[in-house]
C-alpha cells in the first residue's frame, strides 16, 4: 500500500487543530463533498456560497471519513467521540495545510493562469510531465481561492512535477493564490477581453493576471504568448519585478517556442515547431489552431521544468480535451450517427470563435450539417451585446450551416443571422431544448458552448440521452 497522503497528527500541527476523539493514523486523501469522499479520506466542512460543509459532517463520517475538519464555533453540534480536528476557521485550515504540503515538496511546480486554455494546457501538462515521472495536478478547475488550497494540500509529498490551475474574475485574486503555490514556471496562456463586467479593459485584465510573477520562486521562468497583444505588457511588469527568465511563445519571429506549421485535421493537428531552439514535429491529440498554440506553451514550460523535450512532444498524440472543452462523442440516430462536440463548460468572445473554428473544420456525414448551439457569454458588461453579435463573423467564415441561440445576450446574434441560417432561439437553455433534439439527423456535427451560467450542460446531456453513443473516434491519421 503506497505512503499516506497525510497524518493525522501532521495535519493537526499544520493547522494548529484542537483533537477531538480518537483519529486513525494515516489519512489517505481530501475532501470537501460528503456525496463523493472515499474511506480514509479527511472531510473539511467548507462554508460555501449555498451550503455550509458542517451539516454534512455526520454524512461525511457515515461513508468512511476518517475524520472532519470543523469549526470551533460547531463543534457542540457533533458528538463527544466523532473524530475530529476542531480549527478557528475552516477554510484558513486549508489554506494552512497547503503552505505545509508546499514546504514539504521538492517537485518542479507549474502554475497555470489565462484569460483562455488554462485547463486544457494544465491537462495537456499532466499527459505530458505524467509520462515522465510521478505528476500531481488539479482537478477539474479547482482555481479559486479554496480549489487551489485544496489541489496543493492533496499534493503528494513525493511527486516530480505538480502543476495547478489559478483563475480569477477580480483583480487581487491570484496574487494570494500563487504565494501559496510558488511556482518554478509561471505560464499565461493569453489575456482577452473577458470579465469585463469587472475589469476597466484589456489592460485591466493583463494587470490581473501579470499576479502570477509575484509568487514566482527566485531564478524562475514565465512563459508568455507573444502573439497577444498584451505580451509586451506582461514582458515589462516582469521585468519590474526582477524576473530574468522570459519565455515566449506563438507564430511570430521572435518567440522561444514558435509555430513553423501546423496541418489542421478535424480531430487532431500536425505541428513543426522550434521548442527552445530544438526543432520538433509531433501529432496534437486535440483540434484547432488554438490548442497548437497552446501545446506551445507545454512543451516550453515541461521543457523549464527538467521534462525530455522529445518525449514531451510524442506524449502529445495523448492529450484529450478536459471535460466540456471539445469532448467529442458519437450520437446514434436515425439512419446513423452525429458527432456532439461539448463545448459547453464556459465561453468567452475568443473560446466562442476558436470553438467554431473547429466547428468549421470538423466532418460532417453525407447531408450532414455543421450545427452551432450557442448560449449567453456572462461577465462582458457595457459591451455585451456587441461582443455577442461579432459572432457573425466567425459564423460566416466557418461556413456553420444552422445557429441556435438561447439567451437574453444571445438574441443580438439571433438578429445578425441570415434567415438561411437561423435553427431556432429560445430565452434559456431549458425552452431551446427540444428545438435541438426535433432536429438532429445522420451527418450532422453538433457543437454546444455557453458560459457556466447560461446551462448549456443541460442540452448536452438532452442530446446524449435521447441519442445514446460513444465516445467518437480519432481516425484522422497524421
Amino acid at each position: 500500500m503506497s505512503a499516506p497522503l497525510w497524518t493525522s497528527h501532521h495535519m493537526a500541527e499544520a493547522m494548529r487543530a484542537t483533537v477531538s476523539g480518537a483519529l486513525p493514523e494515516a489519512i489517505r486523501g481530501l475532501s470537501i463533498d460528503s456525496r463523493t469522499i472515499a474511506p480514509g479520506e479527511a472531510y473539511f466542512a467548507i462554508k460555501g456560497d449555498v451550503h455550509d460543509g458542517h451539516d454534512f459532517v455526520m454524512a461525511a463520517l457515515k461513508a468512511g471519513a476518517a475524520l472532519a475538519v470543523v469549526a470551533t464555533a460547531q463543534r457542540g453540534n457533533f458528538p463527544a467521540e466523532a473524530p475530529l480536528l476542531v480549527v478557528d476557521d475552516v477554510l484558513a485550515g486549508l489554506v494552512d495545510l497547503a503552505h505545509a504540503s508546499r514546504a514539504r515538496l521538492g517537485a518542479k511546480i507549474i502554475a497555470v493562469t489565462g484569460s483562455v486554455g488554462k485547463t486544457s494546457t494544465k491537462e495537456a501538462l499532466r499527459r505530458v510531465l505524467g509520462a515522465q515521472g510521478e505528476t500531481h495536478a488539479s482537478a477539474a478547475s479547482f482555481n479559486n481561492h479554496w480549489g487551489v488550497p485544496l489541489s496543493l494540500a492533496r499534493c503528494p509529498a513525493t511527486v516530480r512535477f505538480a502543476i495547478f490551475e489559478i483563475g480569477m474574475n477580480h483583480a487581487g485574486e491570484i496574487e494570494p493564490l500563487v504565494k501559496m503555490v510558488r511556482p518554478h514556471v509561471a505560464v499565461i496562456t493569453t489575456v482577452e477581453p473577458v470579465h469585463l463586467e469587472f475589469f476597466a479593459g484589456i489592460e485591466a485584465i493583463a494587470d490581473a493576471k501579470a499576479e502570477i510573477f509575484e509568487g514566482l520562486e527566485p531564478g524562475g521562468a514565465v512563459v508568455l504568448n507573444r502573439d497577444n497583444s498584451q505580451f509586451a505588457r506582461l514582458q515589462r511588469r516582469a521585468r519590474k519585478l526582477g524576473i530574468s527568465r522570459i519565455v515566449s511563445f506563438g507564430a511570430h519571429k521572435k518567440s522561444d517556442a514558435r509555430l513553423i506549421d501546423v496541418s489542421l485535421h478535424a480531430a487532431c493537428s500536425a505541428v513543426h515547431a522550434d521548442i527552445l531552439g530544438h526543432d520538433v514535429t509531433y501529432k496534437l491529440g486535440m483540434p484547432g489552431r488554438h490548442m497548437a498554440m497552446n501545446s506551445l506553451s507545454v512543451l516550453a514550460a515541461a521543457s523549464l521544468a527538467g521534462a525530455d523535450l522529445a518525449l514531451a512532444g510524442l506524449a502529445l498524440s495523448q492529450a484529450q480535451p478536459a471535460a466540456g472543452r471539445g469532448v467529442r462523442q458519437a450520437l446514434e440516430v436515425g439512419g446513423g450517427e452525429a458527432t456532439l462536440i461539448d463545448e459547453s463548460y464556459n465561453a468567452n468572445p475568443a473560446s466562442m470563435a476558436a470553438a467554431l473554428n473547429v466547428l468549421g473544420a470538423a466532418a460532417a456525414g453525407a447531408h450532414g450539417r455543421r450545427i452551432a448551439v450557442l448560449g449567453d457569454m456572462l461577465e462582458l458588461g457595457a459591451t455585451a451585446a456587441q461582443l455577442h453579435r461579432g459572432l457573425i463573423d466567425a459564423v460566416r467564415a466557418n461556413h456553420i450551416d444552422l445557429v441556435y441561440c438561447c439567451g437574453p445576450l444571445m438574441r443580438n446574434l439571433w438578429d445578425a443571422l441570415s434567415s438561411g441560417k437561423r435553427g431556432g432561439y429560445a430565452g434559456s437553455a431549458d425552452a431551446l431544448e427540444s428545438q435541438v433534439l426535433a432536429a438532429i439527423r445522420a451527418g450532422d456535427v453538433i457543437m454546444v458552448k455557453g458560459s457556466l451560467g447560461s446551462k448549456m450542460k443541460t442540452i448536452v446531456a438532452a442530446l446524449e440521452k435521447r441519442f445514446p453513443g460513444k465516445a467518437a473516434l480519432d481516425d484522422m491519421a497524421v
